[in-house]
């Protein structure tokens, strides 16, 4: 009886994918709704609004950190236990998710290009679901773990402490920032500890590692020992393009915000060198979905906002805590790019290929997100009064999940609220479940139909 439950179980999640992930999480987020309007989940010990418990239970478990209420005032200890959980519930499940659906895909595979996948990746397989549920499960608890107890040990030894608080504390952020979460216990955030480096550092490393994505970090592991037995290291297509990518775009994020800030009174100005160094490399791996912040973001220069909106519109790597469109679909449009550019007939990065397939799935992911972010722009436009610069700041950290925000949140009304609920849901298991779909409808099509090149520009 319970294989045949297992069996129709993964019959279900094979001819619905995208479906089974968009009602999977729509359950956790309704269940986190319920507990969340709960007298005993506030500090008051009185009901919660709907609209402010949805929001709240949406951005946990879409692991964005957007918030209308402060979290450390607001909840009581069961609340943040609640909001602790879905973090952790709604990071564990995207990141296994996404790892299934990209085994999934490959399973659809002809046998020739699955082969030939296998043989380049050497990561995912066909059948390996018990080593990435057992894979994510042991990389998730051991970062959290490890920088967990730096933080707590900081928060203890630095700041004084109760153990029991400085435990609470170091493993609250340790948490929300692996799953890239942002949600904090202080009402400034981070900002107390902009000149603390036993703190930021190791929270902006919890940050990297979780929005690498889980094949990622599991071909390091294993090509790290490998190296160590044979002396060689092959990275696949994919790990190289996202490490690639992402120490590029930290390196670009920290220059640029260091640039503009540079000499502004409210936020890097008061710094020292290493200071200003440090919080402009600490908001570049923000930037990158986390949603934590040591200077006021609503103070930053209007270029600076605009940086900031294109990093969180890229986010992390595929199959990560983090969110955007991912590094890797930025990657190959540049690619494309460059290729049209010099009058190449195929697009070819670190010495592979990229098929045409690709190219359309990349475009479609970056358009489809362009599209999102601009019609809820418009429409929290038409409800409010509210700069420009940063209404489209806060609809873009909402659709990249990124929680980072100029301080307006709570300023919407509830149906601009709700629209922010709809944009973290679909941001975030929108470009997952689009590109699953997209793959898993790939057809052969045994004829051509005439070329014609209509005028472009």
């Amino acid at each position: 009886m319970a294989g045949r439950l297992a069996q129709a179980r993964h019959s279900l999640f094979a001819a619905h994918p995208a479906r089974t992930v968009v009602v999977a999480f729509a359950a956790v987020i309704l269940i986190g709704t319920v507990l969340l309007a709960l007298p005993v989940a506030a500090e008051d010990r009185t009901a919660t609004a709907l609209v402010t418990a949805l929001f709240t239970s949406t951005s946990a478990v879409c692991v964005t950190g957007l918030a209308v209420v402060d979290t450390g005032t607001y909840w009581s200890g069961f609340g943040e236990g609640v909001i602790l959980a879905l973090i952790q519930v709604g990071g564990f499940g995207i990141m296994t998710l996404a790892s299934l659906l990209a085994l999934l895909v490959s399973g659809k595979l002809r046998l020739r290009l699955q082969l030939t996948a296998q043989a380049e990746t050497k990561s995912l397989g066909i059948g390996d679901v018990r080593r990435v549920l057992l894979g994510v499960a042991g990389t998730t608890f051991a970062v959290e773990a490890a920088v967990g107890a730096v933080l707590s040990l900081r928060f203890r030894y630095g700041y004084g402490h109760s153990i029991g608080d400085a435990l609470y504390l170091g493993y609250f952020h340790a948490v929300s920032a692996f799953n890239n979460a942002g949600f904090g216990l202080h009402a400034d955030s981070l900002t107390r500890y902009a000149e603390d480096p036993w703190v930021t550092l190791p929270i902006s490393a919890a940050v990297i590692l979780g929005g690498l994505g889980f094949p990622v970090l599991l071909e390091l592991l294993r090509h790290r020992h490998r190296r160590r037995t044979t002396g060689r290291r092959s990275w696949s297509l994919h790990t190289r393009l996202t490490l690639v990518t992402t120490v590029s775009l930290l390196a670009a994020g920290t220059v640029l915000t260091c640039l503009l800030e540079w000499s502004n009174a409210a936020t890097l100005g008061p710094h020292t060198v290493a200071e200003k160094m440090l919080n402009g490399f600490f908001h570049s791996a923000m930037s990158r979905t986390a949603g934590f912040n040591a200077v006021d973001v609503g103070a930053l220069q209007p270029a600076t906002l605009l940086t900031t909106c294109v990093l969180m519109f890229i986010g992390g790597g595929s199959a990560s805590t983090a969110g955007g469109i991912k590094v890797t679909t930025f990657a190959v449009l540049l690619v494309a790019i460059i290729a049209e550019v010099r009058g190449e007939p195929n697009s070819s990065v670190l010495g592979r290929r990229l098929g045409p397939h690709v190219l359309r799935q990349a475009l479609t992911v970056a358009l489809m997100g362009v599209a999102l972010v601009m019609a809820a722009t418009l429409a929290l436009l038409s409800m409010t009064s509210l700069p420009f610069e940063k209404v489209l700041f806060e609809a873009v950290s909402a659709f990249a999940t990124v929680g980072l925000s100029t301080g307006i949140t709570a300023d919407f009304p509830d149906v601009g609220q709700l629209i922010l609920v709809l944009l973290m849901f679909i941001g975030r298991l929108g470009p997952i479940t689009l590109v699953s779909a997209l793959a898993l409808r790939e057809r052969t099509r045994r004829y051509e139909l005439p070329e014609e090149r209509p005028v472009i520009g």
